[in-house]
């Protein structure tokens, strides 16, 4: 293992804090793009948008960077690839055996379960509004995922979720764990995506028939590498590994939120009271969440 101690400089806590918050902004753009990308499979999409997400990290590990890689421990190779591939496979395993919604919702309970995890990290210590802000944003997310009318889970789709439930899992862990590894560079991150792209390229060829996109398809690919599927798991690796985990954990609700909202501003989708509830919900939650983060940047301001 690394070294275990966390952030001394409140300041640079909190600098790495909203760097990792980047991560949120450019998952809330994942629905609306991968729209544009047409009827690309899900192993094929993921292998090309990892591929992009790796190769624009090469430039920075170009020099130095095989004695680099040589050098990280062996659990930060299955930590780096395990999470970011291990996420993806149960996540499509999961929409392939249960009900989109039901297992959206199943899946997305990793970010209370990173609040949750965060009380197993050496300095880090788990309040009541920490657990209750991401408690307001599972809320929220379900409005959004539901549209108010519930879930009704049966049990011809156990499979499925039970690989959305293993989808919670990984993520959550893979996000609380990484603080574990804090001298691993973030430019590290483009192994991952590049291992991650290898993967899921043999997972295309085993269960899916190939389609290659065509015209502003090859854009949208693009934008996923550069943004949701690619670009996002640098500023996540840095803010996981440097900044509040718990108010992070908190402020990925955002995520589903802000990506209606831009279904919404693109015609894709219509406002309910759902939406404004689950908006009420996830900002509550948020500002709940932030209260040690709020405190002390009225302490230093």
């Amino acid at each position: 293992m690394g070294n275990e101690r966390g952030p001394v400089d409140p300041a640079g806590r909190l600098r790495a804090t909203g760097i990792g918050a980047v991560a949120v902004l450019l998952w809330a753009s994942l629905a609306l793009i991968t729209t544009l990308t047409g009827k690309i499979p899900p192993f094929q999409l993921t292998a090309m948008a990892f591929a992009v997400g790796g190769i624009i990290g090469l430039p920075r590990v170009v020099r130095g960077g095989r004695a680099v890689a040589r050098g990280l421990p062996r659990g930060a190779w299955a930590l780096g690839i395990g999470g970011l591939f291990g996420y993806h496979f149960f996540y499509f395993l999961a929409l392939r055996n249960a009900p989109a919604a039901d297992a959206s919702l199943i899946a997305y309970l990793w970010p209370l379960l990173i609040v949750v995890f965060s009380a197993l990290l050496p300095g880090e210590r788990l309040r009541w509004w920490h657990t209750a802000g991401a408690v307001l944003g599972l809320g929220g997310t379900f409005m959004l995922v539901t549209g108010g009318q519930g879930v009704h889970l049966r049990g011809e789709y156990l499979l499925g979720y039970a690989a959305a439930v293993v989808c919670a899992v990984v993520w959550s862990a893979y996000s609380v764990a990484n603080r574990r590894y804090p001298q691993v560079p973030t430019d590290m991150v483009a192994f991952f995506c590049l291992a991650t792209a290898t993967l899921a390229a043999l997972c295309h060829v085993l269960f899916e028939t190939t389609v290659w996109p065509h015209g502003w398809q090859w854009l949208a690919v693009l934008g996923l590498g550069l943004g949701p599927v690619g670009g996002a798991f640098y500023v996540w690796d840095h803010g996981t590994k440097h900044g509040d985990i718990r108010l992070l954990g908190t402020l990925s609700y955002f995520a589903p939120l802000l990506s209606t909202g831009l279904l919404l501003a693109t015609g894709r989708a219509s406002a309910t009271w759902p939406v404004a509830v689950a908006c009420v919900l996830i900002t509550g939650g948020a500002m709940l969440a932030s209260a040690d983060a709020l405190r002390a940047a009225r302490r230093r301001g």
